[in-house]
């Protein structure tokens, strides 16, 4: 009872052939062919974005380094 037969794996087939028909099946394997690549895609572009520097931007005419711009603002005060 826990497991299925060879014949419950046929009935499913043949319910899956009479819902979708012969010439859906492959269609719809060849969608969710696509959207395993795609997904696949997705996760290796995540792992690309996550290296450190990678999304790192400057914005013009700031200091790259606030750390060392506030540095010199402290120095500006007390001079």
């Amino acid at each position: 009872m826990g497991s299925f037969s060879i014949w419950h794996w046929i009935i499913v087939l043949l319910i899956v052939l009479l819902l979708f028909g012969a010439g859906k099946l492959p269609k719809v394997m060849g969608d969710l062919a696509k959207g395993v690549k795609s997904f696949k895609a997705g996760l290796q572009d995540d792992s690309d974005d996550a290296t450190p520097g990678a999304n790192a931007k400057t914005i013009p005419n700031q200091p790259a380094n606030t750390a060392e711009a506030a540095a010199k603002k402290d120095e500006a005060v007390r001079s």
